[in-house]
């Protein structure tokens, strides 16, 4: 089998399928399309990095510090308690890419995401929106291309901000494969489309903001299987009108129909959409592929929380299994405890799946006051050692996999307890 995936890498990969406060950085040079020079064996040698070490040791004492510190020197394992979000790398590597994930997997990541947009020629590529491309690739420092954008670059003139929109649907995917993936950040006062592709926010990196290679849907798979990892797609709300021909049941059909091509069994998939409607059609349409269906629920955000913990009792009807919320729609605080929050309650009442999304996604946590994914418990959180703390909450609150732009932490959390 795994010979079988190894040799289909070269041949899927020839099939066409804001900050504004840091200093810009310069673009990517150097071509790195061709998928053949990487490594996609099974890893058997986990390596966490200094992270999650430096983490526990800038724990406020606690039994918990205790028994992570009696875990530095276990054998780390592969735990699909741990999800690679946007590849597991994305900290410090540019999202969705080849090498994103593959520190994601050497980080000991079970489960592998592909946020899958449509391209121009209707493939499916992996790209976290289907409009970020001017900000998570060096698509308008490309003249012929810049010129296909849905909106070119335009320099910042006065208080008018730079800008740009560039689509997955303006490219085909033999055009999406000539870019560079680099870090998603703009640089607001550009005046060259280089100057643009900067303001990469301070906490994370651009050692690595080289060139990151762009896969397909299908490259992901076939990456995935040889690594012998899970499995989790993101079918993402198209920002352009479906083409003529085409819909969004074809378009969630397409998604299912390229796992069941690729020989994958539907137990190692865990397919997403924040789109309810994608839900209810693979239930209907796909009920062996929507059996692990995380619903992304962001119902909840600007104060509609206890809406969306009302609506979870109509989504068990419905029959979705797996629920996927928000950290901040998990936890709260109460007297500097992090304790579940009533949407955790009712999820596990109703006896969903539950997974967390997304950690490592924000700034250091003592900045982290306001910040989306800490909002309902920020006052608990203190110092970047509480990252344990909150995944030690969320283990408590019943929550089954948790997505993290840096594995490591989560993976290592995960065998500390056995997960």
């Amino acid at each position: 089998m795994l010979a079988h995936v190894l040799a289909l890498l070269p041949v899927i990969a020839a099939v066409p399928l804001k900050r504004d406060n840091t200093t810009p950085a310069p673009a990517p040079m150097s071509l790195r399309h061709d998928l053949a020079h990487f490594d996609f064996t099974p890893i058997t040698q986990i390596s966490l990095g200094p992270r999650p070490y430096y983490l526990v040791d800038d724990m406020s004492p606690s039994p918990l510090k205790d028994q992570l510190t009696q875990c530095k020197e276990h054998t780390q394992k592969t735990s699909k308690w741990s999800i690679g979000h946007r590849g597991g790398g994305t900290l410090q590597f540019p999202e969705h890419t080849v090498e994103s994930n593959l520190a994601g997997a050497r980080m000991g990541a079970g489960i592998l995401e592909c946020d899958v947009a449509f391209t121009k020629d209707l493939q499916l590529v992996c790209r976290h929106s289907q409009c970020d491309l001017h900000t998570t690739t060096n698509v308008v420092a490309i003249p012929e291309m810049n010129a296909k954008c849905t909106q070119p670059f335009v320099p910042a003139n006065g208080t008018a901000p730079a800008r740009a929109k560039c689509c997955t649907a303006d490219f085909t995917m033999d055009e999406l494969r000539t870019l560079c993936a680099k870090m998603d950040s703009s640089y607001a006062n550009a005046t060259t489309p280089e100057q643009y592709l900067g303001g990469v926010a301070p906490w994370r990196t651009t050692l690595y903001n080289q060139c990151g290679t762009i896969i397909s849907h299908r490259d992901h798979i076939a990456m995935t299987l040889a690594l012998g990892l899970d499995f989790t797609p993101e079918l993402k709300t198209p920002e352009v009108p479906i083409p003529e021909g085409y819909s969004q049941e074809a378009y969630a059909q397409q998604l299912v129909d390229d796992y069941r091509e690729m020989g994958v069994d539907f137990s190692r998939v865990w397919p997403q959409s924040f789109l309810y409607d994608d839900i209810l059609y693979w239930l209907k349409a796909e009920p062996k592929f929507a059996k692990q269906a995380l619903f992304l629920d962001e119902t909840g955000d600007n104060g509609k929380l206890a809406n969306a913990t009302a609506a979870l009792k109509g989504r068990k009807k419905d029959g979705v299994k797996w629920i996927a919320p928000p950290t901040s729609y998990l936890l709260k605080a109460v007297d500097g405890r992090l304790e579940a929050s009533e949407y955790a309650k009712e999820a596990k009442r109703l006896g969903f799946g539950v997974v967390a999304w997304s950690l490592e996604r924000s700034p250091p946590l003592a900045k982290v006051k306001g910040d989306y994914y800490y909002e309902n418990f920020d006052s608990a959180i203190t110092r970047d050692g509480d990252l344990f703390v909150v995944l030690d909450a969320l283990k408590n609150v019943g929550v089954d996999k948790v997505f993290s732009d840096w594995s490591a932490a989560t993976t290592f959390y995960a065998n500390c307890m056995g997960l």
